[in-house]
């Protein structure tokens, strides 16, 4: 395998693919770059050049990096072998070989629920879908499945549970469920219910029970 991870079964994994947003991060990353530049240039007029250098420096760099860092990032499966690029280097872990798997519930104006997993070296984190009131974006099917069968390798119970809960959710967005029907979803309403805001991780029993 590639060490980019780039072979014929890989999955995006990204709820939000970095096309969508690549266009705002690159203009993000510009305009920082240009105000950085014209704040040096203004500075240089009153300070010494080193000292006007360095607050365009100071200006730029941080939103500039961060939209950069944006436009790499990216997480991706390959197989049982879950992938995630960062800004300087990609972690890598086998699913079939995890210790723990998790789901995640992020209450706020927008909800989120993500799935963590560890495997004893590298933990990495995949949004499941984001929910507003009345709609939301979720794992495409075919990523779901995917990550379902990974998830499916492993001799862990609680990651069979979760791929469970996701085979329910694929069946879900296939047949074009309400929100009501979907297992993610009530397990943003059992959280709510249950008043752990505004971060919650599952139990075994409450990730069971979104499947049944």
């Amino acid at each position: 395998m590639p060490a980019d991870g780039h072979s014929g079964d890989r999955v995006d994994l990204d709820l939000v693919p970095v096309e969508l947003i690549a266009p705002r991060l690159r203009k993000v990353a510009v305009g920082a770059v240009v105000v950085g530049v014209l704040l040096a240039v203004i500075a240089s007029f009153f300070l010494p050049v080193a000292v006007a250098v360095v607050i365009g420096i100071v200006v730029a760099v941080p939103t500039a990096g961060s939209a950069w860092v944006g436009l790499r990032r990216r997480t991706w499966l390959t197989g049982s072998m879950m992938h995630a690029r960062g800004g300087v280097r990609t972690r890598t872990l086998d699913v079939s070989k995890v210790v723990s798997a998790e789901i995640q519930v992020r209450t706020a104006r927008i909800d989120q629920i993500s799935l963590r997993v560890y495997d004893g070296h590298a933990r990495i984190t995949i949004a499941l879908a984001l929910y507003t009131k009345g709609g939301g974006r979720e794992l495409p099917i075919l990523a779901l499945r995917k990550l379902a069968d990974a998830l499916w390798t492993s001799e862990l119970v609680p990651a069979a549970a979760v791929a469970a809960v996701l085979v329910d959710q694929l069946k879900a967005e296939a047949r074009d469920a309400g929100l009501d029907e979907r297992p993610l979803y009530r397990a943003v309403e059992l959280v709510r219910e249950a008043g752990r805001t505004p971060l919650a991780t599952l139990t075994d029993r409450e990730v069971a029970n979104l499947s049944s």
